[in-house]
């Protein structure tokens, strides 16, 4: 069973300017439900203000909720932020928290938004308003649900964001494997960061995450993973300078649930990046990785947090 997390306000009316497309969020859920895999559908409730202050400029959050976001700020995240999309952000970041609760329950769950990793303390970038993977964590550190928590970032950019916001804290620990030449420009630096040629297959890719991953779970041992599983490293992806098959992001999704997951680690992810023409092209891709590692996690016993 695949327990994913989606809202109506995921696919909010796309502003009348900016280039992200909207469109892949109805894709990845039409391609979800004619998978004919077992899902379940979990609706979040918006992100409590407090939780998002926590760790963004109250000034920003502000001006997103009253959609009173500075032109110079619009243009850094790539479109302008409407009451639609300031409804949206608060649902995708309940939609995380959401994922990260019923990970604890099942193992795995997935949000089909967020992984808004570029977004910083008082601006967003690169199409992310609210840092929905350094408010999780940060929420699940205060509410005493983890004593430490892991960001996986396989997007095929950096992390930046994350990084930055969660920059000298020894409870929080961030690996970003990313193309090394692409967005964005000035990288920020993560607890861990590997940075990739372009260009660089299946084979290498798999052995590099199998050279870090491993050990960073053993040596400094989570409670829970927080997983940005970003489709851009795909070598037909608009906005990647990777180049994974179907099947290479396929194992790249098995393997993090499976190390997790044989340490009694629950896993939430995140879409993340996936570009392209088509949506639905893009939306398959998504969809594809949240059953492959919800195929992976069935393999698995209930996380050791639903056994306490």
């Amino acid at each position: 069973m695949l327990h994913v997390v989606h809202h109506a306000d995921y696919m909010a009316p796309a502003p009348t300017r900016g280039t992200f497309r909207f469109d892949k969020y109805m894709a990845v859920m039409a391609a979800l439900r004619e998978s004919g895999y077992p899902i379940t559908e979990h609706a979040p409730d918006p992100c409590p203000r407090e939780w998002l202050e926590a760790v963004h400029d109250p000034e920003y959050v502000e001006q997103v909720f009253t959609a009173t976001v500075p032109r110079e700020k619009e243009r850094r995240i790539g479109f302008p932020v409407t009451p639609h999309i300031a409804q949206r952000v608060r649902h995708t970041n309940g939609g995380t928290w959401l994922a990260a609760m019923l990970a604890m329950e099942h193992g795995y769950a997935a949000n089909s938004a967020a992984g808004s990793h570029h977004a910083l303390h008082d601006a967003g970038a690169g199409y992310c308003l609210f840092n929905d993977l350094a408010v999780c964590a940060n929420r699940l550190i205060a509410q005493g649900r983890a004593a430490r928590v892991l960001i996986v970032d396989l997007d095929v950019h950096q992390g930046d964001g994350t990084a930055s916001l969660m920059a000298g804290r020894a409870d929080v620990f961030t690996f970003s494997m990313h193309a090394e030449k692409n967005f964005p420009v000035r990288k920020a630096r993560s607890t861990l960061d590997v940075a990739l040629p372009d260009g660089m297959e299946d084979s290498a890719y798999l052995g590099e995450l199998a050279r870090h991953l491993p050990a960073i779970l053993d040596d400094f041992a989570p409670d829970i993973v927080l997983y940005q599983a970003g489709v851009d490293p795909h070598r037909d992806d608009r906005l990647g300078r990777l180049a994974l098959t179907d099947e290479g992001l396929a194992a790249r999704d098995r393997f993090v649930i499976a190390e997790a997951r044989a340490r009694g680690l629950p896993v939430a992810s995140a879409l993340g990046g996936g570009y392209g023409a088509d949506p639905r092209v893009v939306g398959a891709r998504h969809a594809a990785s949240m059953i492959a590692m919800a195929r992976e996690n069935a393999r698995w016993p209930a996380p050791e947090t639903a056994q306490k």
